[in-house]
């Protein structure tokens, strides 16, 4: 798994509204069996309702989406099957994200 990979929800509750998930956690920490990620959410569901610091508006697979860095999660590795994308070239912007959601 690389960082910023984009996996397929295995929730098969929450898939409809947070179709994918972002595995965030960095390479250096792959002996553990969970890994840290955050939900992309579908941008029509939120109407307008997010910041534009924490929760960055994403366009992935021809859809605008929502990285809900509040909702930061650990998730089994073993769920997180085979990447459909990454979100690398966002890099910095989530890193940003995550800092402002710890630091302000």
């Amino acid at each position: 798994m690389a960082q910023f990979d984009v996996f397929q929800n295995p929730s098969k509750t929450t898939r409809k509204h947070y179709p994918y998930v972002v595995d965030i956690q960095n390479p250096v920490i792959s002996d553990i069996a969970t890994r840290i990620v955050i939900p992309l959410g579908i941008m029509s569901m939120f109407r307008g309702e997010y910041m534009s610091k924490l929760t960055l508006e994403i366009e992935f697979d021809d859809q605008k989406y929502i990285l809900l860095t509040p909702q930061l999660a650990s998730m089994p590795s073993k769920h997180l099957k085979k990447p459909v994308g990454t979100i690398q070239h966002l890099r910095d912007d989530i890193i940003a994200s995550l800092d402002f959601a710890i630091t302000g």
